[in-house]
């Protein structure tokens, strides 16, 4: 039977690179399958891994129909029997929809991989819709760390070096019109609630320092 899996888990936890990795596994046993994504950090187009991983994808945006993109693949006859959605948390409630009509009325595998909660702490829409309609929602077991060491929960994001809880939901950096410098970084909940990235912890310890030389 088809099902429609959630893979999730903070930033840094692999989910690219098991993406990548179940592509290859099933692509490996003879199944015909559709690898997507979102604004991955590559580039539009691309699924890449921290670890150096890279392939050709099928870029979503708003206008995306899943059940139209299979619906074309068999016409020039080609069948699908699974599709690999990187980025998930980026797609639309009605989008996910689509995915969970592919796996019920066409038997197509979903293998979904996505964050669950933006740098506010809120669920992302598409990654709430995946975690209402799915068969199974699979925690990814590689945990990533906060820079004091305990698991990372939360995903941070900072502007100019400055954690930020505020904003845009989704920001594409590197434009023209945004000279800001944005990044993300994953912390546990204590220090996201407190709003103390790596950067700022340093800060702070250099400032306890001095102040110790200055006794």
């Amino acid at each position: 039977m088809a099902e429609l899996v959630f893979f999730t888990g903070t930033m840094d936890s692999g989910k690219s690179t098991l993406a990548l990795q179940l592509d290859h596994n099933h692509a490996a046993r003879g199944r015909t399958g559709v690898i997507f994504t979102r604004h991955d950090r590559a580039g539009a187009a691309r699924v890449s891994s921290r670890l150096g991983l890279e392939v050709a994808a099928r870029e979503v945006d708003d206008a995306t129909d899943f059940w139209e993109v299979v619906a074309a693949e068999r016409r020039q006859g080609r069948y699908v029997d699974y599709v690999v959605c990187d980025e998930a948390q980026f797609y639309s409630p009605a989008q996910v929809e689509q995915l969970a009509r592919l796996v019920d009325e066409v038997e197509i595998d979903v293998f979904a991989f996505g964050i669950t909660t933006d740098f506010r702490t809120r669920l992302f829409p598409g990654s709430a819709r995946l975690l209402e309609l799915a068969d199974r929602t699979e925690v990814l077991q590689v945990q990533s760390l906060c820079w004091c060491g305990r698991r990372a929960t939360h995903n941070a994001r900072t502007v100019d070096g400055v954690m930020v809880v505020e904003g845009e939901q989704v920001v594409v950096g590197d434009t023209a019109a945004d000279t800001r410098e944005v990044a993300y970084e994953v912390l546990c909940r204590r220090h996201h609630m407190r709003r103390m990235t790596a950067a700022s912890a340093r800060r702070l310890a250099e400032v306890g320092e001095g102040m110790l030389d200055l006794g």
